[in-house]
């Protein structure tokens, strides 16, 4: 087993190391960005919407934060592993990899187009799969590297409407700790975020039109009343929890589903 380091009393946060970030243009993947920015670590904003992920690390950039732009779809490989290559050769090696790429779409199963569920696992699902691969092979022979993907409590706890969505969320994060599970001999730490609500346009959007087919659009609000802390989650919240496992502060920390749920699945 690869010996930790002794723990600084004051760790320096001016250069942390580098970290992925995928659905980068995004309300959890922004917040998550400038979270792993504002802990000093070298950025690289993965995201198929380019123009906000553009916006996004050219706001960094003046704020004095090193942060790149690629355009990618998790989905497509060829296209990650070509990315992963790009940021180490520019950034330097990764070190930290966030996993928040994902599509959301709600509808009773009945309903429910097949291409939707394709959709949903080819980026929540294939798409953690592919980054991770790519990625490992580069961590694993330097013997460190800290992976977190962003699921949902929608995996454990069912949901109406929710069936393909918590599916894609469920194989995602039984992945996620299995490869952590492979990959803890080399150093490799591999958790889950697991938010509950939260106010991000993504959501918010797709709850503006019932588009996806049976089921009626709520107000995210409404939620507030199954939450025992009484609010729906800021994409900070999630950007928080994720940075921590990223850090060295959870230097013992793997194999780890955190809910960010304001205690919304009841501790299940």
């Amino acid at each position: 087993m690869p010996p930790y380091p002794d723990r600084p009393e004051e760790p320096d946060r001016s250069d942390q190391g580098v970290a992925l970030v995928t659905g980068a243009a995004g309300g959890i993947g922004a917040a998550v960005v400038r979270r792993m920015a504002a802990e000093g670590y070298a950025v690289a904003a993965i995201d198929r919407r380019e123009a906000p992920s553009r916006q996004l690390v050219a706001e960094l950039g003046r704020g004095g934060h090193r942060a790149v732009h690629h355009g990618a779809d998790v989905s497509d490989g060829d296209a990650v592993e070509r990315v992963v290559s790009l940021v180490e050769r520019d950034l330097g090696p990764i070190t930290a990899v966030a996993n928040v790429a994902g599509v959301l779409r709600h509808g009773l199963t009945s309903e429910f187009p097949p291409e939707h569920w394709h959709e949903l696992f080819a980026v929540n699902a294939l798409g953690v799969f592919n980054v991770c691969r790519a990625v490992s092979s580069r961590m694993v022979p330097r013997g460190h590297g800290s992976i977190v993907t962003v699921g949902s409590d929608a995996a454990s706890v069912p949901r109406v409407a929710m069936a393909a969505y918590a599916a894609s969320k469920a194989a995602a994060t039984q992945f996620t700790l299995c490869f952590g599970l492979e990959t803890a001999p080399s150093g490799i730490r591999c958790n889950v975020v697991s938010p509950g609500s939260t106010d991000t346009p993504m959501r918010r959007q797709l709850w503006g039109d019932d588009t996806s087919g049976g089921a009626p659009a709520p107000n995210l609000t409404d939620f507030r009343v199954g939450v025992p802390l009484g609010r729906v989650a800021d994409p900070e919240d999630v950007a928080d929890a994720v940075a921590f496992l990223l850090s060295p502060r959870a230097r013992h920390i793997t194999l780890h589903d955190l809910r960010v749920d304001g205690g919304a699945s009841l501790g299940a």
